[in-house]
């Protein structure tokens, strides 16, 4: 790959994507507006990348940043169930309307391929497990909508424009660079954050939701496959997961052994919009182009606790 733009550059993915291409040696333009992201994401990559200040709900300046770039990530996003249930017009802005100025860019530059970080959100609380591609979306909350509606332009646009897109639902991504002091935070980036800390960590519901929770590693694995694949993925729609799940009261358990917390946990009502049970059945991203789990839930716990603790990433 050559030149490559990533959206949501200074996020905790897009900073991950931007760190695994230019380690390729492809050349990086990244563009952010610090709504979600963070500049200390983009610390050794400054040099490195092309670098704009700017919102993917502004058409001439995605139009701008598309230009001349063969492959775009698009991974700018307000991540969030409940601000977009307190919110549901500002973060449909950004979330559906960045997405389809997005793909505009991308079309007028003549994009080789383009990928679209999905959410496994859009399965909604459905009871059969594991999630599969052939199941009919039902979304619970303003935020899956979007992000649904977002895979609906992306194979509408890969159907009347020939535009090569392709989008991946991500599964409770977790690892180093997730601001744990965020709105926007996973359960694990607070959980960590917290007992470190010393501090209560807060779970919502009886602790027998279960997740399947995502290593980094294998988000940045299955982009750089997709993008690089001859297989026909253009409109299609890939779960990005691990295939297994679990529990919150389990991950509790494993960080508060791992961080030597000595306190308990907290229990509070369900949040509005949350899920109860999501677990991933990857197979259709294994034969379609070849993905893999790179790093399972213990490892990557184990490298994210091992990360907060070398930088200190313990405020909430």
């Amino acid at each position: 790959m050559s030149r490559i733009l990533i959206t949501g550059v200074a996020g905790f993915i897009g900073s991950s994507l931007a760190r695994a291409l230019t380690a390729e040696g492809a050349t990086v333009r990244g563009i952010d507006n610090f709504s979600t992201g963070k500049l200390d994401n983009l610390e050794g990559l400054r040099n490195r990348i092309e670098f704009i200040e700017g919102d993917v709900q502004d058409g001439k300046a995605m139009e701008s940043a598309c230009a001349g770039c063969e492959y775009v990530f698009h991974q700018a996003a307000i991540p969030s169930v409940p601000l977009s249930v307190k919110d549901p017009v500002g973060t449909m802005d950004s979330n559906l309307m960045g997405t389809l100025q997005v793909l505009e860019g991308a079309r007028k530059a003549g994009v080789r391929r383009l990928m679209y970080a999905a959410s496994s959100a859009a399965y909604g609380d459905a009871p059969e497990q594991p999630k599969h591609e052939r199941m009919l979306p039902a979304p619970c909350s303003p935020y899956a909508v979007q992000k649904l509606a977002g895979e609906h332009l992306i194979a509408s646009y890969a159907h009347c424009y020939g535009l090569d897109a392709v989008s991946l639902r991500y599964f409770n991504i977790f690892g180093p660079r997730q601001d744990p002091g965020s709105p926007y935070s996973g359960v694990l980036a607070i959980f960590i954050a917290k007992m470190l800390a010393g501090e209560t960590p807060v779970i919502y519901g009886d602790g027998s939701t279960s997740r399947d929770f995502t290593y980094i590693d294998n988000v940045v694995a299955a982009n750089l496959r997709v993008a690089k694949t001859s297989a026909k993925v253009a409109g299609k729609v890939f779960n990005v997961a691990t295939g297994k799940s679990t529990t919150l009261l389990e991950a509790y358990e494993l960080i508060k052994r791992a961080t030597g917390y000595k306190g308990d946990v907290a229990f509070r009502p369900e949040r509005e919009g949350d899920i109860l049970h999501s677990l991933a059945d990857i197979s259709l991203a294994r034969e379609t182009f070849g993905y893999e789990v790179v790093a399972d839930f213990a490892s990557g716990l184990e490298k994210t606790i091992a990360w907060c603790r070398q930088t200190s990433a313990v405020a909430v």
